[in-house]
């Protein structure tokens, strides 16, 4: 019991406007067009969430913070659309600022192909530059991993254009 109201406390105290101090406007203009030029290399779609804490339903909830944090990250892949691209090769990077907490939650078209560790050691190494507030540097470290990974396995033929099916900016909550 304590633990949840020390998280609610963490997470109600955060503040919905940690998001923008993490990431101002010009970072996420930065962030949006990183993205963009990422989906002009291969077919995948690539959305950045970073949420400043969790709602009040997923605190109450029980289980481990990395249970908890996966639930919620699968629920916003869910509702950014990510899931729902025409080659099933949607990436969410996830980022909850509260606990600087990272998910990488790949639509199954590319998670088929990439073996667990490679995502642990993509989050592995967000986390180092998120602990110091680099969050801007963790992020675009993120995205040119996942452009490497979709390229690998979802290079645009010669002339062809990946129609842009989810927004390229960064979604703040």
């Amino acid at each position: 019991m304590l633990a949840k109201l020390g998280r609610l406390f963490k997470h109600r105290w955060s503040g919905d406007n940690a998001a923008v101090q993490a990431l101002p406007p010009e970072v996420l203009k930065r962030l949006a067009d990183r993205v963009g030029a990422s989906e002009k290399l291969h077919s995948g779609e690539i959305r950045i969430c970073v949420e400043a804490g969790l709602p009040w339903s997923y605190i109450r909830r029980n289980g481990s913070l990395q249970e908890i944090v996966h639930a919620r990250a699968l629920t916003m892949f869910g509702k950014l659309g990510v899931w729902d691209t025409a080659h099933n090769n949607g990436v969410l990077i996830y980022l909850l600022l509260a606990e600087r907490a990272i998910e990488i939650i790949a639509d199954r078209g590319l998670n088929d192909k990439v073996n667990p560790e490679k995502w642990q050691t993509l989050v592995d190494s967000m986390r180092a530059a998120f602990k110091c507030g680099e969050f801007e540097s963790g992020l675009n470290q993120a995205v040119a991993e996942v452009t490497g990974l979709l390229l690998a396995h979802f290079p645009l033929a010669a002339g062809a254009d990946n129609l842009n099916e989810l927004p390229d900016e960064p979604d703040l909550r």
